[in-house]
């Protein structure tokens, strides 16, 4: 039993030793480009809820890049405030047009 369980270490070393070293030139994985956020945002128009659901952010090894999401975030921050804006603007219309 002794010289089966020698012979089995000796037989799981030599392979993953030879896995190791015995590699070659050749990588695991192939080395890939980063991923770039494409921002399918229009600039033309206000954004709907199709495009949001077409934003797709990239994955880093850590999860998303912070810089993606950030710029996502801030330019939907920038839509919503410049719809409130709007909407603001149309409710007091509508008021003094009631008033008056």
């Amino acid at each position: 039993m002794f010289w089966f369980l020698l012979i089995a270490m000796v037989v799981v070393v030599a392979a993953v030793t030879m896995a190791v070293v015995g590699g070659g030139d050749r990588t695991v994985l192939p080395e890939t480009a980063p991923q770039r956020l494409i921002d399918p945002l229009p600039e033309t128009r206000p954004v709907s809820r199709a495009d949001i659901d077409a934003v797709r952010l990239p994955v880093a090894v850590r999860g998303y890049r912070m810089a993606d999401v950030d710029d996502v975030l801030s330019r939907l921050g920038a839509e919503l405030a410049e719809r409130d804006a709007r909407i603001a603007d149309l409710e007091a219309g509508l008021a003094g047009a009631r008033a008056g």
